[in-house]
């Protein structure tokens, strides 16, 4: 990644949600790497603080961390006021924070699909909308949105997850537009299978095409963030991911399910 970019962000504060694994924990460490202020923001304390204290010993940032289950109503606008209580001004939103649910939509608890539903669409929307509408008053702002390469296709048995992935998507590249005038940068990052325990926590088991495929969580959080400084609208991680997601242009939406039920179910 080019430092010239990365210098741009330097001495800024950056919010990252689900920072206390996966995803969240690379672009903690790039970030603060090039002497980003971080916010850490998600349930799990203990495992931020420790976070936290490594990277401030590693890199002289300040970190704070702010737990807090942002799957629950209101997390969005308690999170900004706890933010505003402490006179910190976000420059950047790694909108990274979400999960998905493996099975049958009739097989699993609606409550757990709302949950999802909550945290991967709303407080994601409202997370947006409170901290670009800070940085379109400044004419000024990053934020990046985390999709997926289920975006692109309706995917049976994470039938939901994949519909609320694709609002993402959409959102984001709407977004990209909207902002721009305003002087913020909306870039969305779709991943394909990626080793961060998404796996585990959907309740899924990983079939030996996923595991082929399976990328490290460092390069796609590399290229959210390049994409991000670059000022893309979306970016797909991967190379194989990128033939996957173009190849949907050219196969019928049937062939598509069918396909991705092989390989997710195999």
């Amino acid at each position: 990644m080019s430092k010239e970019l990365m210098n741009n962000f330097a001495g800024k504060w950056a919010l990252i949600t689900g920072a206390s694994s996966g995803l969240g924990l690379e672009f903690a460490d790039l970030l603060a790497a090039q002497k980003v202020n971080l916010v850490l923001a998600a349930r799990r304390q203990e495992s931020m603080e420790k976070l936290a204290s490594d990277l401030r010993r590693k890199y002289g940032v300040d970190v704070l961390v702010e737990a807090i289950d942002l799957a629950s109503p209101g997390a969005a606008s308690r999170l900004k006021g706890s933010l505003d209580a402490r006179s910190v001004t976000i420059d950047i939103l790694l909108n990274n924070a979400g999960y998905g649910l493996h099975g049958d939509l009739l097989e699993t608890p609606i409550e757990r699909t709302a949950n999802m539903i909550q945290l991967n669409i709303t407080t994601l929307t409202e997370l947006t909308y409170l901290f670009g509408h800070d940085m379109a008053k400044r004419r000024s702002g990053h934020i990046l949105l985390i999709a997926s390469l289920m975006a692109f296709q309706a995917v049976p048995s994470y039938a939901a997850y994949a519909a609320t992935k694709a609002y993402v998507l959409t959102l984001g590249e709407a977004l990209h537009d909207e902002f721009r005038p305003h002087g913020v940068v909306v870039t969305t990052l779709c991943p394909g299978h990626t080793a961060t325990g998404f796996d585990e926590a959907a309740g899924a088991t990983t079939s030996v095409l996923l595991r082929l495929l399976t990328m490290q969580p460092r390069p796609v959080a590399v290229s959210g963030i390049r994409a991000l400084l670059q000022g893309k609208a979306m970016v797909v991680a991967g190379l194989l991911n990128k033939i996957v997601a173009f190849s949907n242009r050219l196969t019928p939406r049937s062939m598509q399910r069918a396909t991705l039920k092989r390989i997710v179910d195999a």
